[in-house]
């Protein structure tokens, strides 16, 4: 008989949480903050450096340092900036939407240092002397040029320093004004210059007995008259502030990316959610609910963390639906398992969530262990995706387990799917009598494959790509982006398509030489990618930037890093990839055996190596997101292991007790055919999503959707082929001396329901 009271509350529930996720999702993520890559804006890192030699740069300082600075940009009207002071003594700042970056670049690094001197440069006055937020754009009553009005905090100070002046016969009755004043600098040689570094030198034909002053410029505007006061108000820094890394990105671009990513991850997540439906049939359909609430949920959490969402945050989010399908797969390919056993619909959908859940939670942890990882030692947009990916992750197990389990269990509970298998994608001539002893062999699409058989041709086939990535590496190396090698990058934008030859002869005109052929790329070849093997000054960037902002009426995109930040980056990156599988190690090893850990991490060298390979041989740029996905190829590779390990020790259970290398290999086999069609499924959703990424999202993350798509192939394979049979080999060499006796409780199961 039907409950069909359980069926109400079903839609109810499900009718409630949409009208509420389409009335409020518009509003959550118009209010998730867009990164720069998504907006446009500025991220520049400051080394913090003593302006003299006896100077140490404390804590204190930067702190102070990063207020100045913050102070700076409140005044010309910059929304949520973000300042975060970084070991060692650096301050990193994120300018994201703002309009006038030349300005706020300027403003930025200005040191500040004001300074009233005499003609022969010997000083009498500094910002000390000034009233704290005295300095105001006006107008000289005279001429009605723009001036800046200031208010000395002592008039006898000032006047006592134009009495000094005023009374020297060999000095004439001149104040010369100086902003940033450098050892060297020279009245006399600036006075003869159509554009003279100090700020103003007015006359004066008495003592001067005020606090009133007003310092005129030759060429000032309201606008800079007014930048010049915010920057006095603001307050002088109390260090000298070195560019090592920056990042600058055309409102234009920002704007295209979004939009083309955004358009690639819908895409995505519809293939995601029609293969499950025609896959998993009704099983399918609660997947693609639980899905769409856990995008929501993803969304509105990491709004409400006030993260800010990159572009690799996108990729992130994408992915992590193919992680949330990866727990609804693996619980549905067991509930199928047990409904082919003869199970009723209940007692399959209650044996299947229960040997389903250890393994989802292990396959969640690993993939937390390489995000938490990424989190620590990658970059700003590094860490918005490996935030996002944590998030994701920890959503998706609530979704996705108990989503999934509550929606799936009104409908198995109410009795409307008994004697319905077909709903779960299970054919009749598939379900085996339960009183039957005979034991169900796996199949994959109706047919048997003895994996373990063929296991040397795996290997030997893995030794020859091996080897022959070994030989591309040697011979083409990987063309390294300036992330790791120092260096500029420009990106330049354009309406219509573009040559190599009219972007060289602009550089000729900015008096610039890229350092390696220019790289044309887009939906229409309307993309310029060039590299510079030196750091363009502050200077330089707003030079280009202004060039081909006229040029072709779009900002370019413009990165500059340092050789002390390359190396670092390097540095971060190879360590980032040993500490995640150190973390990965110790976890297989807590919840498995040491051998188990070692073959897994094996299988994820294997992959990484395929990853690096690959992109020697193609020559695409391998810069920092790379190495993202190649941590993220970690968390999912070790992800297929662990389900396919689970499976092995579950297998291994029943057995209790294997005394020969046959009855081992049997037992591997076995749990590679059960879980074969959760791997290839799982993988291909997420490839699924990789690939929209790849083929419709913006050009800057195209190679790590790239670096995403390899690599989930490549951890499929190694799972299936690699992992499992290298266990195999190891144990199988002790297996007479050593059996495995599972009444010995050598593994732990973890958690059950």
């Amino acid at each position: 008989m039907v409950k069909r009271g359980r069926l109400v509350a079903f839609f109810l529930i499900v009718l409630v949480l949409g009208a509420t996720i389409g009335t409020t999702y518009s509003d959550v993520a118009n209010k998730i903050k867009l990164g720069l890559d998504l907006q446009g804006g500025f991220e520049v890192l400051y080394d913090v450096e003593p302006i003299d030699g006896d100077q140490e740069i404390t804590t204190d300082q930067l702190e102070a340092t990063a207020r100045i600075l913050e102070e700076r940009v409140n005044a010309i009207g910059i929304s949520e900036p973000s300042f975060n002071i970084e070991e060692p003594n650096r301050i990193r700042v994120q300018l994201a939407g703002v309009e006038d970056q030349d300005e706020a670049r300027e403003m930025l690094s200005t040191t500040a240092q004001l300074s009233f001197r005499d003609v022969n440069d010997k000083e009498y006055l500094d910002g000390s002397d000034i009233k704290e937020g005295s300095a105001k754009q006006d107008f000289d009553p005279d001429t009605n040029q723009p001036i800046v009005t200031l208010k000395f905090k002592d008039a006898d100070r000032f006047g006592d320093a134009t009495k000094e002046i005023f009374e020297n016969p060999d000095l004439p009755n001149r104040i010369v004004i100086w902003m940033d004043y450098e050892e060297g600098d020279s009245y006399q040689e600036e006075a003869a210059k159509t554009d003279p570094k100090f700020i103003s030198a007015p006359g004066f034909d008495r003592v001067l007995r005020t606090t009133d002053i007003m310092i005129e410029g030759p060429d000032f505007t309201i606008d800079s008259a007014q930048r010049l006061a915010d920057i006095l108000n603001a307050g002088s820094l109390p260090v000298n502030l070195e560019e090592e890394y920056s990042t600058s990105v055309g409102a234009q671009f920002g704007q295209q990316a979004l939009a083309k990513t955004v358009f690639a991850s819908v895409i995505g997540v519809i293939l995601i959610f029609l293969y499950m439906i025609f896959y998993y049939r009704f099983p399918g359909v609660i997947a693609a609910i639980t899905l769409s609430i856990y995008i929501y949920l993803v969304l509105l959490v990491f709004q409400l963390m006030n993260g800010v969402l990159t572009l690799p945050g996108i990729a992130a989010l994408v992915l992590g639906v193919g992680m949330a399908v990866d727990a609804n797969i693996i619980t549905y390919e067991r509930v199928k398992e047990e409904l082919k056993e003869g199970k009723s619909t209940k007692a399959s959908f209650k044996a299947g969530n229960q040997h389903s859940l250890s393994t989802i939670f292990d396959a969640n942890i690993t993939t937390m262990i390489a995000a938490a990882v990424l989190f620590i030692f990658g970059t700003s947009s590094v860490k918005g995706f490996a935030t996002l990916l944590m998030v994701s992750i920890v959503l998706s197990f609530v979704t996705a387990v108990f989503g999934s389990r509550l929606f799936l269990g009104f409908w198995v509970k109410s009795n409307f799917l008994n004697k319905r298998p077909s709903w779960f994608g299970v054919k009749e001539d598939q379900i085996q009598d339960i009183n039957s002893k005979e034991e169900v062999e796996p199949t994959f699409f109706g047919r048997q494959f003895d994996f373990v058989q063929h296991r040397k041709k795996f290997f030997r086939l893995s030794i020859a790509l091996i080897a022959l990535g070994i030989i591309c590496l040697a011979l083409f190396r990987l063309n390294v982006g300036i992330d790791f090698t120092s260096g500029s990058r420009v990106e330049v934008l354009a309406d219509q398509s573009l040559t190599a030859e009219e972007i060289e002869e602009a550089y000729e005109h900015l008096e610039l030489t890229p350092s390696s052929p220019i790289v044309l790329s887009g939906d229409n070849q309307n993309i310029a990618v060039s590299r510079f093997d030196k750091e363009l000054s502050q200077e330089k960037v707003a030079e280009v930037r202004s060039y081909f902002e006229e040029q072709y009426g779009s900002a370019p995109t413009i990165n500059t890093v340092s050789p002390v930040v390359g190396k670092e980056l390097a540095k971060n990156a190879v360590m980032a990839v040993l500490y995640a599988s150190i973390g990965i190690i110790i976890y297989v090893t807590i919840r498995f055996e040491f051998y188990s850990a070692l073959t897994a991490i094996l299988a994820l060298l294997h992959d990484a190596f395929f990853i690096i390979a690959l992109f020697s041989i193609t020559r695409l740029e391998f810069d920092i997101t790379i190495i993202a996905a190649i941590l993220t190829i970690v968390g999912y590779s070790i992800n297929d292991t662990i389900v396919t390990f689970d499976r092995i020790r579950e297998n291994l259970k029943k057995k209790k007790r294997i005394r020969s290398f046959t009855e081992l290999a049997a037992v591997i086999n076995k749990s590679l055919m059960q879980t074969l069609a959760r791997s290839i499924n799982t993988v291909l959703t997420v490839i699924f999503a990789a690939l929209m990424l790849l083929i419709f999202g913006a050009t800057s993350i195209t190679n790590f959707a790239f670096a995403l798509v390899v690599g989930l192939i490549a951890g499929t394979y190694s799972s299936l082929f690699i992992a499992a049979q290298i266990w195999l080999v190891w144990r199988g060499k002790t297996i007479n001396e050593n059996p495995i006796n599972y009444t010995e409780k050598k593994y732990n199961d973890g958690p059950q329901v």
